[in-house]
């Protein structure tokens, strides 16, 4: 009989007691098992970090102009055997004209023909973080010592209040009066429930019957709300939509009780791994804040929503909806956007990503680049490309274009893709040095999604409208406009960045300003 040999546990191999508090602290197991095999084998070893060949130009065809009108031809023929079979309800001969066979729509055709393809879009949100990063103190000061100072007092009051909260449920901004506006997420469900309104209206207009699910249900204009929320921020978010039933901004816009059951998964944690000066075979992380045994827990990256949101999109596609919005919530500007929408469906692209035009304030984070394969892709200015290179670039005309981190995606081309994305959208490990200790954590980006992608569209939109983005607080306050005059003389942006989100609570969100505070009209 053979000699019965005790091999050396693998360093994936952990004892029950280990494993029980991975779980109760939230970590997915399994998946963070199957990270560590994979870089212990070797296969994250070809992911190096992104190298940018050039800067694209715009060409008005894959990269195009969405500041002003827009305009799209296509043959009539494909035109109507496409808008045939994506939304036979729509009465085709009432948008463009036709010559020579092509037809031309302009921008009027392309918004109602947008509007009237909301049944088919479902709105989403990456949903997962809590405000403590967003309102931390150091942080906000890094971003502008003169103009925290500035914002010292509004600041320390909604700090104190959004820390350990969901972003989502903090006030977007503040009122002229100083008081709270409403929260990212009231704004969010109140945009979605006018876009529904809106879709009803045209629908009447133009003579056309909602189409129906699968299950033979109504589809809802951009409805089901999805969102990727976290271990973290999902009991809170659900006892806040509780409370939304009777806020001020969502109580009068019909079924918005029924809006507020979102499509929704939670995005489990990832194990921290050891650090890469630990060599390899890599183990999980286990000594946490010096304690021994303890693993620690923590996000692997909105890039995980390809996996974790995987049921809903297939849901989604199953009930007949084509399309999904994704963008983050803390962005104001993230709405629905109709002549994005019909353009996408109409240039059968699988998707469209929103990139804005750099301003003079705009010297960190992605940009739309050409990498060594040639492949339109998100870089980061400095790890990817050479802030030199950006301002040479700019300097003889071409213009630089800032990731939004808003995507339009069609079901029909994600849907079938979702494995593949999982599997291939590059995992970054990175060695981090915080109070928990020297460790690695593993992370996907949603964005990189973009060179997987063989046909994309980038929309080049405007900042000031569709790029309201707040990663600090510090940002919220400046946007919402307050101590204009100084806050002018330290961030140049700070009028037009007031402007725009006056503009978009107007417009987009249906409100107005009324004795210092803007309210729903």
């Amino acid at each position: 009989m053979p000699e019965n040999r005790h091999s050396e546990p693998q360093p994936h191999e952990i004892d029950d007691a280990t494993r029980r508090r991975m779980t109760d602290i939230g970590i997915d197991v399994d998946r963070s098992t199957e990270i560590l095999s994979r870089l212990n084998r070797g296969d994250f070893d070809h992911i190096v970090p992104l190298e940018a060949q050039g800067i694209p130009e715009m060409d008005g065809e894959r990269i195009m102009d969405r500041r002003g009108t827009t305009s799209v031809s296509v043959p009539d023929a494909r035109y109507h055997g496409l808008m045939k079979d994506l939304a036979p309800e729509i009465p085709r001969d009432r948008f463009g004209t036709v010559s020579d066979g092509i037809r031309t729509l302009d921008h009027e055709s392309l918004r109602t023909i947008g509007v009237l393809l909301y049944p088919y879009l479902a709105y989403g949100v990456l949903n997962g973080g809590s405000a403590t990063s967003y309102a931390d103190v150091r942080k906000n000061r890094s971003y502008d010592e003169e103009l925290f100072e500035l914002y010292r007092e509004p600041f320390e009051r909604l700090s104190g209040a959004s820390r350990g909260r969901p972003k989502g449920i903090t006030p977007a901004y503040i009122n002229p009066d100083g008081s709270d506006g409403a929260s990212f997420l009231e704004l969010k469900f109140r945009m979605v429930l006018r876009a529904r309104e809106t879709y009803r209206r045209t629908a009447e207009e133009f003579g056309v019957t909602p189409p129906a699910a699968a299950d033979g249900s109504s589809l809802e204009a951009g409805l089901p709300f999805v969102e990727m929320t976290s271990l973290f921020t999902e009991d809170a978010l659900r006892e806040a939509y509780g409370d939304y039933r009777d806020s001020p901004y969502l109580r009068g816009l019909p079924g918005h009780a029924e809006a507020l059951d979102t499509a929704s998964a939670v995005q489990p944690l990832l194990a921290a791994m050891t650090h890469s000066e630990a060599g390899r075979p890599r183990q999980f992380f286990l000594n946490a804040w010096g304690e021994s045994g303890r693993p620690l827990g923590l996000p692997g990256g909105h890039g995980q929503n390809f996996q974790v949101l995987a049921p809903v999109y297939r849901q989604l596609h199953e009930m007949g909806k084509r399309f999904v919005y994704l963008g983050n919530v803390d962005n104001v500007g993230f709405t629905i956007d109709p002549v994005s929408l019909a353009v996408l469906a109409l240039r059968e692209a699988q998707a469209g990503f929103d990139f804005a035009f750099r301003t003079p304030v705009d010297v960190k984070g992605g940009i739309l680049v050409y990498d060594r394969q040639g492949t339109l892709t998100c870089g980061d200015i400095g790890p990817a490309i050479s802030k030199d290179a950006v301002l040479e670039a700019e300097a003889g005309g071409t213009k630089i274009l800032f990731n939004c981190a808003t995507g339009l995606f069609s079901l029909d081309a994600l849907v079938p893709n979702l494995q593949r994305i999982v599997d291939d959208l590059p995992m970054r490990i990175s060695d981090q040095e915080k109070d928990a200790g020297r460790y690695s954590q593993a992370e996907q980006v949603t964005w990189e999604v973009i060179g997987m992608l063989d046909e994309v569209l980038i929309f080049g939109i405007d900042k000031y409208r569709r790029f309201l983005a707040a990663k600090m607080l510090l940002e919220s306050i400046l946007t919402s406009g307050m101590y204009l005059e100084r806050a002018t003389e330290i961030q140049q942006t700070a009028p037009q960045l007031a402007e725009g989100l006056a503009t978009v609570l107007r417009e987009e969100y249906g409100m107005e300003l009324r004795n210092g505070r803007w309210e729903p009209v």
